[in-house]
């Protein structure tokens, strides 16, 4: 590995953790400065999709009306990173209070980004979370531990 993707390859790291440390803060602000203005997320709520960053922001929003405090852990973050382009995969848990009150451990979803770089500094141009599916019964399986 050259010493330029060392240092990209820490840029993504940091840029990954600073996105978890803004969900706990629920800084909507710093959030949106970590997605490309096109980002095109695969989220585990509808619709299918959600393009742009008004629509990705809008989900946090979502977590963050549902949740009064919010934590996000990632586990197992593996990355390739290239010259402009990079893909990563990792284990992620959004766990906290709800607003009612309620403390839940949430769940592990699987997490996988795709990033860009855009003048110098990278940034999600995707996402997809995911939970594993029971084909027999048709529903997602959420209690699974990395």
């Amino acid at each position: 590995m050259t010493a330029r993707h060392e240092t990209d390859e820490t840029k993504i790291r940091q840029l990954v953790d600073g996105t978890a440390e803004w969900i706990r803060a629920k800084d909507l602000k710093a959030l949106e400065r970590v997605y490309t203005a096109d980002v095109v997320s695969f989220d585990v709520e509808p619709p299918l999709q959600h393009v742009g960053v008004a629509a990705k922001l809008k989900n946090w929003t979502n977590v963050f009306t549902f949740f009064h405090e919010a934590s996000y852990e990632v586990r197992d973050l593996t990355l390739t990173v290239g010259e402009d382009v990079a893909f990563g995969h990792c284990f992620g848990q959004l766990s906290g209070t709800l607003a009612n009150g309620t403390t839940t451990s949430g769940m592990w979803v699987r997490a996988t980004f795709g990033f860009r770089k855009v003048d110098d500094e990278w940034l999600i141009a995707h996402d997809q979370v995911s939970v594993p599916l029971d084909v027999a019964t048709g529903k997602g399986v959420v209690d699974l531990q990395p």
